[in-house]
């Protein structure tokens, strides 16, 4: 396997080499070539790629984490709404509202799939995605329109297929402009956008149940899909602009800053972030189906979302502290602020060191002591404190994709189709959840809390199978290039640590190949 030591210059040519948008001057005129090749010299290169992760920061990260705030907010709305009266209203029995939040998941759930096949074929996904946000804004504006319990259940069943583009959808674009090692911290930061979301979807939903009740003879919960579907239809227009396509043929940055993107990914997994000929949407399908990875990484994300499923009924876990509806929705914001601040921690951690399993896993561990706590006591403090911990528990959720994209990472049509199959079939468990959490087993709600421990103790075992298949990977990896190895790289290897002051086992650790991160 090639090493960034001995073949930095050979996988520049073969990433540039392979691209196949690449423009046809480029291809034609060696002035354009020399240009489009200007920033992988080696005195502009570490400038050059600090400003454009900068860039992508500055504009792909904040859009999505736009999009994610307000994708959260629409989902969970139905929550907040039942603080203020749509049960009565649309004469809700408790099965059907349960029903309500399970059937998004319906939808969402196998749209996923095909989702991701089409973003990975596509050339614009700034469009599709925007596209989508526009639809799924639309259908939750027009939720408030319900009159009775079919129309309410028509409106979340179309509001799940177009979310089902948005998350999987945008870890695969965050992993066509982003190396391993860069990944996790940015997805947190999306990820952040759902966290931040329920605290601000409370704090915006306090506002409108609040204020706008009877204005203009509306009911303030039809208000609150009203006003939270409009913006969300604004935020569509903007993504359209504000958002990349692919390193290939973004529009708003330079020739040369597409070429080095390009090159970048492929440094980082020893070949060109590229499907080739025979990779088609359906090959990549079959390849994510066959890796014994993808669908134990499958199943464990469904029992974590179902150890997680709580955040659908989080206003009404925060109402059973006995406060007002105003101030329950205002007490459910801090939690999630919490879970905002510590996901980006350790999601930056997690890229410092490259580990991936106790970044994930640790916050599981740190929910189901968060439930043992709600089980064990009713006094507002204890449960409050506990809520805080099963928020953050969501900080595992925030690198599982990533996992993913670091654990299949080529081609890029088996990556999308193993984090469409991940997440899609993971969000079961939001559906299963949607009834883990009836109205008769509260205000303890003891039941559902032990679903959530079991479910956390399942995923734990399922993310610890998947490491120890991550590292016999490696183990794998190290012996062929062992056994590769010629003599004359080995003498420049030994060369190299005598100059260095270093044994020859860390000279060869820097200068291997690719590795999975486990």
């Amino acid at each position: 396997m090639a090493t960034r030591a001995d073949n930095d210059s050979t996988k520049d040519e073969k990433a540039i080499g392979s691209v196949e948008h690449v423009e046809q001057s480029s291809r034609n005129s060696p002035d354009v070539l020399k240009e489009h090749n200007e920033l992988l010299a080696d005195d502009v290169r570490p400038a050059a790629e600090r400003k454009l992760v900068r860039t992508l920061d500055m504009r792909l990260l904040p859009t999505i984490v736009l999009i994610f705030i307000m994708n959260y907010i629409d989902r969970t709305a139905v929550s907040a709404a039942r603080l203020k009266g749509i049960e009565a209203d649309l004469q809700l029995q408790d099965t059907q509202y349960d029903t309500v939040l399970a059937v998004l998941y319906a939808s969402y759930v196998p749209a996923q799939i095909p989702s991701n096949m089409i973003l990975n074929r596509i050339s614009r996904p700034s469009f599709y995605i925007s596209i989508c946000v526009i639809l799924w804004g639309l259908m939750s504006a027009l939720t408030g329109v319900s009159k009775n319990y079919a129309g309410l259940l028509a409106t979340r069943i179309f509001v799940g297929f177009p979310e089902a583009a948005f998350y999987p959808g945008a870890i695969y674009l965050l992993s066509r402009w982003y190396t391993r090692k860069e990944l996790a911290f940015r997805s947190a930061i999306l990820y952040g956008g759902l966290l931040i979301s329920n605290a601000f979807g409370s704090l915006m939903a306090a506002g409108i149940l609040s204020n706008m009740e009877g204005k203009m003879g509306i009911r303030a919960w039809r208000w609150l899909f009203y006003i939270e579907g409009a913006i969300t239809i604004c935020i569509g227009f903007f993504a359209m602009w504000a958002l990349p396509d692919y390193p290939n043929n973004t529009r708003w940055i330079s020739p040369a800053q597409r070429r080095l993107a390009m090159v970048r990914l492929s440094e980082d997994a020893g070949e060109a972030d590229e499907d080739t000929s025979e990779d088609s949407a359906m090959s990549g399908l079959i390849q994510a189906l066959k890796d014994p990875k993808v669908p134990i990484m499958a199943v464990m994300t469904c029992a974590q979302l179902l150890g997680l499923s709580f955040v659908n009924f989080f206003p009404t876990l925060t109402a059973t502290l006995g406060f007002s509806t105003t101030i329950s929705l205002v007490l459910a914001a801090p939690p999630w602020i919490f879970a905002t601040i510590v996901c980006c921690i350790g999601a930056w951690h997690a890229d410092r060191t490259g580990e991936r399993f106790f970044h994930i896993s640790g916050w599981w561990w740190g929910a189901i002591i968060g439930y043992i706590i709600g089980v064990s006591t009713m006094s507002t403090g204890g449960r409050y404190f506990a809520m805080f911990l099963m928020a953050a528990g969501y900080s595992g959720f925030a690198l599982t994709a990533v996992w993913v994209s670091n654990a299949v990472p080529r081609p890029p049509a088996k990556r999308a189709a193993a984090i469409s199959i991940v997440n899609g079939f993971g969000n079961m468990g939001n559906l299963i959840g949607s009834y883990a959490w009836k109205s008769q087993w509260g205000p303890n709600y003891h039941p559902s809390m032990f679903i959530g421990i079991a479910s956390f103790a399942l995923a734990s075992v399922l993310a610890f199978v998947v490491r120890c298949i991550l590292v016999k990977q490696n183990e794998n990896l190290e012996r062929e290039e062992m056994a590769n190895m010629t003599e004359a790289r080995r003498e420049r290897i030994e060369d190299a640590a005598r100059l260095e002051g270093i044994t020859f086992e860390e000279a060869l650790v820097r200068r291997r190949g690719f590795r999975y991160l486990y």
